[in-house]
């Protein structure tokens, strides 16, 4: 019995020496058939209950230089055909024609907020940029607007659940009133970015949208200051156009306007987004409130100072005749890729 066994184990050694695997994929084979765990080796180490007593060194001895053998084999081969894959180039066609590299668009909103701090950049204005997350006091009260000012009904705002006195900021004021507490006049910024407020989505409205917000402050600043710096941005973003501001009221601005463009009346469009009029609202200004200056350290008896804002969304959909502001969301490709040649 124990003589049957040595010579089935010296068969599968001479069958590992004379095996010869040519691929990978037939080494994996190798090692399945001889060294995996239901191969020829372990069959053998189970075979060794039975033979004789007096036999089992030997026996024993036998099949750990038959498993040494096949696993020594199997790296050795595992090693060379790494080393073959590693030293093979693949060939490359020059003559074949290159694969088109497909050009990404920029979104819409980008490239007017873009255009718009470019050219208020061109006048001295520097970009100012702050948290989304901020606190009541940055928000409102800074701004004029304390916890019982009917103001805040203008403003639906989203509070965080595990903090109230923390909230999504409902414009880009905050912005201003962070730079006004660290910095000294003279003050000229631009403050885009997104904002939030609790509102109805709708092909005219939606929860979050971009703002551009604009701030200077310094000795001797007036009205007429302001009225010639926006009506140079209408001059630049909508070409050869008039403006118009009409009283208005916002509690961080006294007096406060909102500024209209001469949009015109070149087709059925025009006069539906005018309403008949020929002119357009695109922004909200003001001179800054003397107590939004006390409020953030400025001496209102020295300086004084303008502010305006806009929303992107809104000028983004005139430029591009867009008709619905949930385009602007959604994330579509088919949508957004009409905008890859704009700039």
């Amino acid at each position: 019995m124990s003589q049957a066994i040595f010579d089935k184990a010296k068969e599968i050694l001479a069958e590992i020496q004379s095996a010869v695997p040519a691929t990978k994929e037939d080494l994996e084979q190798y090692r399945i058939k001889f060294i995996g765990t239901k191969g020829s080796v372990k069959g053998l180490m189970g075979e060794i209950r039975n033979v004789d007593n007096e036999r089992k060194r030997e026996y024993g001895q036998l099949v750990n230089s038959i498993k040494q053998a096949a696993e020594t084999k199997h790296t050795e081969l595992l090693q060379q055909f790494e080393a073959q894959a590693d030293a093979t180039v693949e060939q490359i066609d020059m003559t074949a024609p290159g694969e088109p590299l497909e050009l990404g668009a920029r979104h819409p909103v980008s490239i007017v907020m873009n255009r718009i701090v470019e050219i208020f950049q061109r006048i001295g204005f520097v970009v100012a940029e702050e948290r989304e997350i901020e606190d009541d006091w940055h928000n409102f009260t800074a701004m004029n607007t304390p916890e019982d000012h009917p103001a805040r009904d203008m403003q639906d705002t989203f509070y965080l659940m595990n903090d109230p006195a923390r909230l999504l900021r409902t414009h880009t004021s905050s912005v201003q009133a962070r730079v006004m507490k660290n910095q000294q006049p003279p003050i000229r910024i631009i403050a885009p970015g997104r904002v939030y407020r609790n509102e109805t989505i709708s092909a005219r409205s939606h929860c979050q949208f971009h703002q551009v917000e604009g701030l200077y402050i310094d000795e001797n600043v007036s009205f007429a200051d302001m009225k010639q710096t926006l009506y140079y941005y209408a001059r630049e973003m909508y070409g050869d156009t008039r403006i118009r501001l009409r009283p208005s009221y916002f509690p961080f601005t006294e007096p406060s306007a909102e500024m209209d463009v001469y949009w015109g009346l070149k087709d059925e469009v025009d006069y539906r987004i005018t309403k008949g009029t020929g002119w357009l609202e695109i922004l909200g200004c003001g001179m800054v409130d003397p107590q939004v200056l006390a409020n953030c350290g400025i001496d209102p008896e020295k300086y004084t100072g303008f502010a305006w804002g806009m929303g992107i969304e809104r000028q983004a959909m005139l430029q591009y005749r867009i008709s619905d502001i949930r385009y602007l969301f959604e994330n579509d490709v088919r949508f957004l890729s009409q905008f890859k040649s704009a700039l």
